[in-house]
């Protein structure tokens, strides 16, 4: 507050000046102090809002990311229970096929051809809604991922684990299982 300057008592008008820059300056310092404050306060309501806004940002963002995924499996898997009901429909069409014999065949030329086109078109379907035909072989490993055991049996010279009988095909339907390929495995030689 008090300077290193002589003040000369006797002069009224030199003690009224030097009084009045001591007000001014103990009145300054405590509105510093309120302005610094009043700075830091915004700095921070600023720094809390900013870190409020990027936040719902993101949260925007994931809803926007899980709404969009769930549309995608909604458009993908939301007709598995059809499919399920329509896999019935493709087995009658192979047991049919399969029953037809050669007189058969020459004597209803037509039918069969009907039945092998309609099998044609809804496996043609299925392709176009991502179902999948899942075909084991004789000899594959068993995967209780994609099968389902029937039936095991011994069988020279085939491994544990190999299948050795495919009854019904599987199916998926995009990444997901719709319903396991039926076979036999072989518990060993």
């Amino acid at each position: 507050m008090a300077k290193d300057k002589d003040i000369a008592l006797d002069d009224p008008e030199d003690i009224s000046s030097q009084l009045a820059e001591d007000q001014a300056e103990s009145d300054a310092a405590p509105e510093d102090d309120d302005l610094q404050a009043e700075i830091a306060a915004l700095a921070s309501e600023r720094d809390e809002l900013k870190d409020r806004l990027l936040r719902a940002l993101a949260e925007t963002e994931n809803l926007r990311k899980r709404a969009d995924r769930d549309r995608r499996d909604a458009e993908l898997y939301g007709g598995v229970r059809l499919a399920r009901d329509l896999l019935s429909v493709h087995d009658n069409l192979n047991r049919a096929l399969d029953a037809i014999d050669e007189t058969l065949r020459e004597q209803a030329a037509g039918l069969v051809e009907g039945i092998e086109l309609t099998q044609r078109d809804l496996l043609g379907a299925f392709h176009k809604h991502k179902i999948e035909k899942i075909e084991p072989q004789v000899g594959d490993r068993f995967d209780p991922k994609l099968h389902q055991a029937m039936f095991e049996a011994p069988v020279p010279g085939q491994p544990a684990g190999a299948i050795i009988q495919v009854m019904v095909p599987g199916f998926t339907i995009g990444e997901r299982l719709l319903r396991p390929a039926q076979v036999g495995v072989s518990s060993g030689g």
